[in-house]
């Protein structure tokens, strides 16, 4: 259910996912996937959006979790500078008989040196003669080149992984809803001499900002690796999770994990009020946004 067309290293076919990370980092890669859940081919599915650069290619990847929740039906494009007909074009594959086709028009997008496009563009996903997920700015367009209607069930963002890569500071735009706004974040470790030790070792220290302000600061990180923190950002608890293990203990290029995952406010309350009414011992996990923002920071020297 792959299509044979030529695809950057990172859209290698799934019998090489396992290898996906090491490709990454070795090749420096950067790889933003996107997570929707919506209604396609009769059944409510994850759609993967995956954007993927390096010094050679561009590339855009589709993909359609399948029945069983493991294997995947995909589309992928290769959009290397001189295959300039690759930025405008369709391709299609089949899930559980229905044809998926994925239509897409990047000749005028606007990508502002990254690997997403900002503006200027459409990525269409149809099914049935129904966009089951839109993403981009041209949705007139889109509507107009693929004849098909609006769905009825408004795709859901799931999370969203982005890699990557530097000496002590990470940035990247992300948003919390998808709907929101988007803000900046900002990772930055640095090193310290431990004055109170003796042997001159050095005391790590971590900071993340968000749109420039700082929300949180962890002193002594080399005992604090593993972590999370409430932080506010107008208005709306984010639960911040990072574990930076290989960063301190690990060699070569080394990863950092972080989690951003929103806490709505009235789930809070309809936590609040189970947890109340709940009888002992009873385990109520709701009370989170269902998103969640995974970057993996990359340490390279």
């Amino acid at each position: 259910m792959h299509e044979s067309i030529g695809i950057p290293a990172c859209f290698s076919s799934s019998e090489r996912t396992a290898d996906d990370q090491a490709a990454v980092t070795r090749s420096s890669q950067s790889v933003f996937m996107s997570v929707y859940r919506t209604k396609i081919a009769g059944q409510c599915r994850l759609i993967t959006i995956t954007w993927c650069k390096d010094l050679l290619l561009h590339g855009l990847s589709v993909s359609v979790e399948g029945p069983d929740g493991d294997s995947h039906y995909q589309s992928k494009v290769e959009l290397k500078p001189w295959y300039f007909w690759r930025k405008q074009g369709s391709k299609h594959f089949t899930v559980d008989g229905k044809t998926v086709d994925v239509v897409w028009d990047l000749k005028a997008a606007k990508f502002n040196g990254e690997t997403e496009p900002r503006s200027d563009y459409y990525v269409a996903v149809v099914c049935e003669e129904e966009v089951v997920l839109l993403l981009g700015d041209l949705k007139k367009d889109a509507y107009r080149k693929t004849g098909s209607r609006p769905a009825l069930i408004e795709p859901n963002l799931v999370s969203r992984k982005e890699h990557l890569f530097g000496k002590k500071k990470f940035s990247t735009r992300a948003k919390f809803h998808e709907k929101g706004d988007s803000h900046e974040i900002t990772i930055e470790c640095n090193n310290g001499l431990n004055k109170s030790s003796s042997s001159g070792e050095f005391d790590h220290e971590m900071e993340i900002r968000i749109d420039g302000r700082l929300v949180n600061h962890v002193k002594h990180l080399q005992w604090k690796f593993r972590g999370n923190e409430s932080v506010y950002v107008n208005k709306t608890r984010v639960e911040v999770y990072w574990d930076v293990h290989d960063w301190l203990f690990s060699s070569g290029p080394r990863q950092g994990l972080f989690i951003f995952k929103p806490i709505s406010s009235s789930t809070i309350m309809l936590s609040s009020q189970i947890a109340a009414d709940s009888t002992p011992g009873e385990d109520y996990s709701g009370g989170s946004s269902k998103f969640c923002l995974f970057l993996y920071a990359w340490k390279v020297e």
